[in-house]
């Protein structure tokens, strides 16, 4: 069986919580036990330092989110799981792909379009200011860690998919003037996934503050689940899914059967307290067993960092060959 190539990148600077679980962890983790599926993970520290320039963050941030895979199901023996730093063979890419990427290109990226666009809302003459080199070329070094894998699927939010059909353009461009080196990749968008809403109902991030942490224990969770916003309706008044974001949280962790029930309860009259203590229920119990593995990778991150270098050496492999095919078709290589 000719098995598909994914890949995917998870940038490290932050700690991840529900909405991350239930949006991306959860989902890619059930892919990778596709048998047609050939899963390839990262942390992209790297692309971290772009916006983050705390080293306890970056540092901090990748031993959680390490931690955090692992103990949600991630099996390292079925993907190939590494830091993004410990290939060194993507920087080269990254390079090399640098010298032959239009900077037109470049200056149609949503992000530098966006810094740009701030500076002029606010009166800058220079439309530059304070924009770094990370945040400019920020596509290409995407570029390479797609590439350099011979990714065939990049699953990605609708923000990212122009960083894919970037990645496409670049490739096309070096296999046009060198020769067919790269893979083109294809943007794969699941429709199914869900967004999970926060405690406020809107969607759930770190930057609106509506986030229910993923490694809290069942008191604390329970404390958070509290929080979600909920009408005056009393005890007995029916009560409908899309009068609080509560029963969104619910339908993530709930079957369709329980979710059909727990709908029926809501319309009985069911006392949003009492909701919000079978929604915590639902939550930790879901997630108990995950959380004992992640406090003990927490406690022997040596085990996490084992597992990343194995993971590194793997990928290593295939990364060094792909970049002597790329080095020889642009003329880098012995003189004999």
């Amino acid at each position: 069986m000719n098995k598909k190539r994914v890949l995917t990148g998870v940038t490290t600077t932050g700690i991840p919580h529900l909405g991350n679980y239930v949006g991306a962890i959860r989902p890619a983790i059930a892919a990778s036990h596709l048998p047609d599926t050939e899963s390839f993970l990262f942390l992209a520290d790297y692309h971290g330092i772009i916006k983050c320039h705390d080293p306890e963050i970056i540092h901090e941030s990748t031993r959680a989110i390490a931690a955090t895979w692992l103990a949600c199901g991630l099996n390292p023996e079925k993907t190939t799981f590494y830091r993004q730093s410990d290939i060194p063979e993507i920087m080269e890419l990254n390079w090399i792909l640098t010298c032959i990427t239009a900077k037109g290109l470049m200056n149609r990226a949503h992000a530098y379009k966006a810094a740009v666009q701030d500076n002029l809302d606010k009166g800058q003459e220079d439309q530059d200011h304070q924009i770094e080199m990370g945040l400019y070329s920020y596509p290409i070094l995407m570029t390479a860690d797609i590439l350099m894998f011979k990714a065939q699927e990049v699953p990605v939010g609708r923000d990212q998919i122009q960083h894919v059909e970037m990645a496409r353009d670049i490739a096309g461009r070096f296999n046009h003037r060198f020769k067919e080196v790269f893979t083109l990749p294809e943007v794969k968008i699941d429709e199914n996934v869900e967004l999970l809403v926060g405690l406020d109902g809107r969607k759930m991030s770190k930057s609106y503050g509506n986030t229910i942490p993923l490694f809290d224990t069942d008191k604390k969770t329970q404390k958070a689940v509290n929080k979600i916003i909920t009408n005056l309706k009393e005890p007995g008044e029916p009560k409908q899914p899309d009068e609080s974001p509560l029963f969104e949280i619910y339908k993530a962790f709930a079957t369709p059967s329980e979710t059909t029930e727990f709908t029926q309860m809501l319309a009985d009259g069911l006392a949003w307290g009492e909701a919000k203590k079978l929604l915590a229920a639902k939550i930790n119990a879901e997630l108990a067993e995950p959380r004992e593995r992640y406090a003990e990778l927490n406690a022997h991150p040596e085990k996490i960092e084992a597992i990343l270098q194995a993971g590194a050496q793997k990928a290593r492999k295939e990364a060094r060959i792909l970049l002597d095919q790329v080095r020889d078709a642009v003329g880098i290589r012995a003189l004999k």
